[in-house]
């Protein structure tokens, strides 16, 4: 397996907000990076978001490396093939299970013995998406926080097999990323979900039940928490449909009654309003 000095390029899969904020911060962090995405124009606005990220960080003194420096080390590409090059791959597509381990199966075939896979899926076991590799031991989960190059935040998954050093590179190089990790062991929702979507849940209920409306339940939990946004909005930025899908991984994956799904969610869901990605979710954008 690679030591952490000897990865110098680093594939990022899914050129969606996740995955072209973890290309950026790979790039920012002196890594050669290769962004990869079935559709070209995923990949050209992905590109076009980085270079505006960057010159919004620049102007405001918070990155000194000029940013065409920084671009010049990403490339994008639409093959699988294209990323044999690479030392580290990261898996930041939308949260469907059956296509992450297609994936993985592929790569698996394809990259050197060396390589290690690592998914930012927010919910899915790792355990079962390592089970698509023959390379368990080398295989992670890396959740990165939205939005990636502002939020300060690496949460390492450990799945059955990751193995120590698998645990320690991913630690090594978050932190050259500019990141501070926190370790959970596989189960549903991890940390983070674990205990932040069951309270987005409870905001929806609390909203279906006609306890308040959006506006004070965000204020209220904002205000009397001292958190910097509502849950409501939060969902809105996350997305409504990322969030649901996580309930769901709960639900099913604990058995517990507390984490269904609210039917106010999904019913958001169900019209299309995923929140601020679509321009309409608990409000309107």
């Amino acid at each position: 397996m690679a030591l952490t000095s000897q990865i110098k390029t680093i594939a990022v899969i899914g050129a969606g907000q996740m995955g072209s904020g973890i290309a950026q911060v790979a790039a920012q962090a002196g890594f050669q990076v290769i962004i990869c995405d079935n559709r070209s124009e995923g990949l050209n606005k992905a590109v076009q978001g980085i270079e505006k990220s960057l010159a919004k960080l620049f102007e405001k003194g918070k990155i000194d490396e000029h940013p065409p420096a920084i671009l010049g080390r990403i490339k994008k590409t639409t093959q699988l093939s294209d990323l044999v090059s690479a030392d580290f791959i990261i898996e930041a597509i939308h949260e469907n299970e059956a296509l992450k381990k297609e994936i993985f199966s592929q790569l698996d075939k394809i990259m050197p013995a060396h390589v290690t896979f690592a998914s930012n899926t927010s919910s899915l076991p790792i355990t079962r998406l390592a089970s698509a590799t023959l390379r368990p031991q080398q295989f992670i989960g890396m959740h990165f926080m939205n939005p990636v190059p502002i939020m300060g935040l690496v949460e390492i998954i450990r799945g059955h097999s990751t193995s120590n050093e698998t645990y320690e590179i991913t630690k090594l190089l978050s932190e050259k990323m500019g990141k501070v990790t926190v370790c959970s062991q596989d189960y549903p929702g991890f940390i983070v979900n674990r205990i932040l979507m069951p309270m987005i849940n409870e905001a929806f209920y609390t909203l279906m039940e006609g306890i308040a409306n959006a506006e004070d339940i965000d204020a209220g939990m904002k205000l009397g928490t001292n958190q910097p946004m509502g849950p409501l909005t939060l969902a809105d930025f996350i997305g409504l449909d990322t969030c649901y899908a996580i309930m769901k991984v709960l639900h099913d994956g604990l058995g517990d009654s507390k984490y269904r799904p609210c039917p106010l969610l999904k019913k958001y869901v169900d019209a299309g309003h995923f929140g601020k990605k679509t321009g309409q979710g608990v409000y309107k954008y």
